[in-house]
Protein backbone atom coordinates (compact mmCIF):
# COMPACT_ATOMS: atom_id res chain seq x y z
CA UNK A 1 0.00 0.00 0.00
CA UNK A 2 1.01 3.64 -0.53
CA UNK A 3 3.62 2.56 -3.11
CA UNK A 4 6.59 4.89 -2.95
CA UNK A 5 5.79 5.77 0.68
CA UNK A 6 7.51 2.53 1.63
CA UNK A 7 10.86 4.33 1.49
CA UNK A 8 12.52 1.97 3.97
CA UNK A 9 12.26 -1.14 1.77
CA UNK A 10 15.67 -2.74 1.38
CA UNK A 11 17.09 -0.84 4.36
CA UNK A 12 14.91 -1.64 7.36
CA UNK A 13 12.38 -4.44 7.82
CA UNK A 14 8.66 -3.69 8.06
CA UNK A 15 8.73 -5.21 11.56
CA UNK A 16 11.43 -2.79 12.73
CA UNK A 17 9.54 0.14 11.21
CA UNK A 18 6.31 -1.01 12.83
CA UNK A 19 8.09 -1.11 16.18
CA UNK A 20 9.99 2.18 16.15
CA UNK A 21 8.34 4.49 13.58
CA UNK A 22 5.31 5.22 15.84
CA UNK A 23 7.69 6.26 18.63
CA UNK A 24 9.62 8.59 16.33
CA UNK A 25 6.36 10.01 14.97
CA UNK A 26 5.08 10.61 18.51
CA UNK A 27 8.03 12.76 19.52
CA UNK A 28 8.23 14.51 16.16
CA UNK A 29 4.53 15.45 16.04
CA UNK A 30 4.25 16.25 19.74
CA UNK A 31 7.51 18.18 19.50
CA UNK A 32 6.06 20.42 16.79
CA UNK A 33 3.22 21.36 19.12
CA UNK A 34 5.69 21.90 21.96
CA UNK A 35 7.86 24.39 20.05
CA UNK A 36 4.96 26.37 18.59
CA UNK A 37 4.53 29.91 19.92
CA UNK A 38 1.88 30.27 22.68
CA UNK A 39 -1.04 30.66 20.18
CA UNK A 40 -3.31 31.91 22.97
CA UNK A 41 -6.14 32.67 20.55
CA UNK A 42 -6.43 28.96 19.69
CA UNK A 43 -6.01 27.44 23.16
CA UNK A 44 -8.84 25.54 24.88
CA UNK A 45 -7.36 26.52 28.27
CA UNK A 46 -5.26 29.48 29.31
CA UNK A 47 -1.59 29.00 30.18
CA UNK A 48 -2.49 30.02 33.74
CA UNK A 49 -4.98 27.14 33.93
CA UNK A 50 -2.33 24.73 32.68
CA UNK A 51 0.09 25.83 35.38
CA UNK A 52 -2.50 25.78 38.19
CA UNK A 53 -4.53 22.66 37.34
CA UNK A 54 -1.94 20.18 36.11
CA UNK A 55 -0.55 18.10 38.95
CA UNK A 56 2.63 16.76 37.36
CA UNK A 57 5.80 18.33 35.93
CA UNK A 58 6.64 17.95 32.26
CA UNK A 59 9.90 16.14 33.13
CA UNK A 60 7.86 13.45 34.92
CA UNK A 61 5.50 13.26 31.95
CA UNK A 62 8.39 12.68 29.53
CA UNK A 63 9.81 9.90 31.72
CA UNK A 64 6.40 8.25 31.94
CA UNK A 65 5.89 8.35 28.17
CA UNK A 66 9.36 6.90 27.51
CA UNK A 67 8.65 4.03 29.92
CA UNK A 68 5.38 3.22 28.14
CA UNK A 69 7.12 3.31 24.77
CA UNK A 70 9.80 0.92 26.02
CA UNK A 71 7.10 -1.59 26.96
CA UNK A 72 5.27 -0.89 23.70
CA UNK A 73 8.40 -1.57 21.62
CA UNK A 74 9.10 -4.80 23.52
CA UNK A 75 5.58 -6.14 22.95
CA UNK A 76 5.66 -5.07 19.28
CA UNK A 77 8.92 -6.94 18.66
CA UNK A 78 7.49 -10.10 20.24
CA UNK A 79 4.25 -9.72 18.26
CA UNK A 80 6.04 -9.33 14.93
CA UNK A 81 8.38 -12.24 15.69
CA UNK A 82 5.44 -14.53 16.45
CA UNK A 83 3.32 -13.47 13.45
CA UNK A 84 6.13 -12.91 10.93
CA UNK A 85 7.42 -15.22 8.23
CA UNK A 86 9.48 -18.20 9.39
CA UNK A 87 11.88 -17.60 6.49
CA UNK A 88 13.89 -14.34 6.60
CA UNK A 89 14.37 -14.46 2.81
CA UNK A 90 10.67 -14.92 2.01
CA UNK A 91 9.11 -11.73 0.66
CA UNK A 92 5.51 -11.27 1.79
CA UNK A 93 3.09 -10.27 -0.95
CA UNK A 94 1.06 -7.27 0.14
CA UNK A 95 -2.73 -7.37 -0.29
CA UNK A 96 -4.42 -4.97 -2.69
CA UNK A 97 -4.95 -1.35 -1.69
CA UNK A 98 -8.69 -1.99 -1.20
CA UNK A 99 -8.03 -4.90 1.17
CA UNK A 100 -5.51 -2.87 3.18
CA UNK A 101 -7.94 0.04 3.52
CA UNK A 102 -10.59 -2.37 4.84
CA UNK A 103 -8.04 -3.88 7.26
CA UNK A 104 -7.14 -0.44 8.59
CA UNK A 105 -10.82 0.41 9.06
CA UNK A 106 -11.40 -2.88 10.91
CA UNK A 107 -8.36 -2.14 13.10
CA UNK A 108 -9.78 1.31 13.90
CA UNK A 109 -13.10 -0.21 15.02
CA UNK A 110 -11.37 -2.92 17.08
CA UNK A 111 -9.06 -0.40 18.77
CA UNK A 112 -11.97 1.93 19.54
CA UNK A 113 -13.98 -0.95 21.02
CA UNK A 114 -11.13 -2.20 23.19
CA UNK A 115 -10.16 1.24 24.42
CA UNK A 116 -13.73 2.35 25.13
CA UNK A 117 -14.60 -0.55 27.43
CA UNK A 118 -11.21 -0.79 29.17
CA UNK A 119 -11.09 2.99 29.60
CA UNK A 120 -14.64 3.15 30.94
CA UNK A 121 -14.03 0.29 33.38
CA UNK A 122 -10.96 2.10 34.72
CA UNK A 123 -13.26 4.98 35.64
CA UNK A 124 -15.99 2.78 37.11
CA UNK A 125 -13.67 0.66 39.26
CA UNK A 126 -12.61 2.92 42.12
CA UNK A 127 -9.44 0.93 42.86
CA UNK A 128 -8.27 1.01 39.22
CA UNK A 129 -9.06 4.70 38.91
CA UNK A 130 -7.35 5.71 42.14
CA UNK A 131 -4.21 3.62 41.66
CA UNK A 132 -3.84 3.50 37.87
CA UNK A 133 -5.97 5.68 35.59
CA UNK A 134 -5.86 8.81 37.76
CA UNK A 135 -2.22 9.24 36.67
CA UNK A 136 -3.37 10.22 33.17
CA UNK A 137 -5.92 12.65 34.62
CA UNK A 138 -3.24 14.53 36.52
CA UNK A 139 -3.05 16.45 33.25
CA UNK A 140 -6.37 18.25 33.66
CA UNK A 141 -5.26 20.56 30.86
CA UNK A 142 -3.90 18.13 28.25
CA UNK A 143 -0.94 18.90 26.02
CA UNK A 144 0.59 16.96 23.13
CA UNK A 145 3.64 15.44 24.80
CA UNK A 146 1.42 14.07 27.58
CA UNK A 147 -0.85 12.09 25.24
CA UNK A 148 0.68 8.77 26.36
CA UNK A 149 1.35 9.76 29.96
CA UNK A 150 -0.22 6.80 31.77
CA UNK A 151 0.46 4.39 34.58
CA UNK A 152 2.67 1.62 33.05
CA UNK A 153 -0.08 -0.98 33.59
CA UNK A 154 -2.65 1.20 31.85
CA UNK A 155 -0.26 1.82 28.97
CA UNK A 156 0.14 -1.95 28.60
CA UNK A 157 -3.57 -2.82 28.87
CA UNK A 158 -5.16 0.10 27.06
CA UNK A 159 -2.72 1.15 24.35
CA UNK A 160 -0.21 -1.67 23.77
CA UNK A 161 -2.64 -4.60 24.02
CA UNK A 162 -5.26 -2.58 22.14
CA UNK A 163 -2.84 -2.07 19.28
CA UNK A 164 -1.80 -5.75 19.27
CA UNK A 165 -5.41 -6.99 19.21
CA UNK A 166 -6.27 -4.56 16.39
CA UNK A 167 -3.31 -5.83 14.38
CA UNK A 168 -4.21 -9.50 14.90
CA UNK A 169 -7.97 -9.25 14.25
CA UNK A 170 -7.60 -7.05 11.15
CA UNK A 171 -5.11 -9.49 9.59
CA UNK A 172 -2.93 -6.65 8.31
CA UNK A 173 0.71 -7.15 7.39
CA UNK A 174 3.58 -5.51 9.26
CA UNK A 175 3.94 -3.04 6.39
CA UNK A 176 0.31 -1.92 6.67
CA UNK A 177 0.72 -1.77 10.44
CA UNK A 178 3.45 0.87 10.06
CA UNK A 179 0.92 3.28 8.54
CA UNK A 180 -1.89 2.32 10.91
CA UNK A 181 0.14 2.68 14.11
CA UNK A 182 1.73 5.95 12.99
CA UNK A 183 -1.69 7.35 12.12
CA UNK A 184 -3.14 6.21 15.46
CA UNK A 185 -0.25 7.86 17.33
CA UNK A 186 -0.70 11.16 15.47
CA UNK A 187 -4.43 11.11 16.18
CA UNK A 188 -3.83 10.46 19.90
CA UNK A 189 -1.28 13.28 20.13
CA UNK A 190 -3.63 15.65 18.33
CA UNK A 191 -6.53 14.77 20.65
CA UNK A 192 -4.41 15.96 23.59
CA UNK A 193 -2.80 19.02 21.98
CA UNK A 194 -5.16 21.52 23.66
CA UNK A 195 -5.36 23.71 20.55
CA UNK A 196 -8.27 24.34 18.19
CA UNK A 197 -6.35 25.22 15.05
CA UNK A 198 -8.09 26.25 11.82
CA UNK A 199 -7.75 23.69 9.04
CA UNK A 200 -6.73 20.84 11.34
CA UNK A 201 -7.68 17.75 9.30
CA UNK A 202 -8.34 15.69 12.42
CA UNK A 203 -10.97 18.23 13.49
CA UNK A 204 -12.51 18.21 10.02
CA UNK A 205 -12.78 14.44 9.57
CA UNK A 206 -13.28 13.24 13.15
CA UNK A 207 -15.95 14.33 15.61
CA UNK A 208 -13.83 12.65 18.27
CA UNK A 209 -11.15 15.32 18.39
CA UNK A 210 -9.27 17.72 20.67
CA UNK A 211 -12.38 19.46 22.04
CA UNK A 212 -14.30 16.19 22.36
CA UNK A 213 -11.57 14.62 24.48
CA UNK A 214 -11.04 17.82 26.45
CA UNK A 215 -14.57 17.36 27.84
CA UNK A 216 -13.47 14.03 29.33
CA UNK A 217 -10.43 15.57 31.05
CA UNK A 218 -12.59 18.06 32.95
CA UNK A 219 -14.18 17.20 36.31
CA UNK A 220 -17.77 17.56 35.07
CA UNK A 221 -17.11 15.45 31.97
CA UNK A 222 -15.03 12.64 33.46
CA UNK A 223 -17.93 10.15 33.12
CA UNK A 224 -18.48 11.02 29.48
CA UNK A 225 -16.66 10.90 26.13
CA UNK A 226 -14.62 7.79 26.89
CA UNK A 227 -14.27 6.95 23.20
CA UNK A 228 -10.76 7.10 21.75
CA UNK A 229 -8.92 7.49 19.51
CA UNK A 230 -11.04 7.56 16.34
CA UNK A 231 -14.83 7.62 16.54
CA UNK A 232 -17.56 8.53 19.05
CA UNK A 233 -19.74 5.50 18.20
CA UNK A 234 -19.48 3.71 21.55
CA UNK A 235 -20.25 6.84 23.57
CA UNK A 236 -23.44 7.28 21.56
CA UNK A 237 -24.44 3.62 21.82
CA UNK A 238 -23.67 3.35 25.56
CA UNK A 239 -25.17 6.68 26.61
CA UNK A 240 -21.90 8.36 27.60
CA UNK A 241 -21.85 10.94 24.82
CA UNK A 242 -21.48 14.53 26.03
CA UNK A 243 -22.25 17.20 23.41
CA UNK A 244 -20.44 20.51 23.68
CA UNK A 245 -19.96 23.83 21.99
CA UNK A 246 -16.92 26.03 21.57
CA UNK A 247 -17.27 29.54 22.99
CA UNK A 248 -14.85 32.39 22.43
CA UNK A 249 -13.06 33.25 25.66
CA UNK A 250 -12.84 36.95 26.54
CA UNK A 251 -9.08 36.85 27.07
CA UNK A 252 -8.56 34.88 23.86
CA UNK A 253 -8.91 31.28 22.79
CA UNK A 254 -11.88 28.98 23.26
CA UNK A 255 -13.78 27.35 26.07
CA UNK A 256 -15.36 23.90 25.63
CA UNK A 257 -18.83 24.14 27.19
CA UNK A 258 -20.77 20.98 27.90
CA UNK A 259 -24.40 20.98 26.80
CA UNK A 260 -25.66 18.47 29.37
CA UNK A 261 -26.09 19.31 33.05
Amino acid sequence: MFGTLVFWEGYVSDEMMGTFAPIVIYWFYAGIYQILPPLDRFRLHTRKEEEQKNLVAISTVIKGVLLQQLVQATVARILFLVTGSSSPTEKLIQPSVAVQVIQIFIAMIVMDTWQYFVHRYMHQNKFLYRHIHSQHHKLVVPYAIGALYNHPLEGLLLDTFGGAISFLISGMTAQTAVFFFCFAVMKTVDDHCGLWLPGNIFHIFFQNNTAYHDVHHQLQGAKYNYSQPFFSIWDRVMGTYMPYRLVNREEGGFEVRQLKS
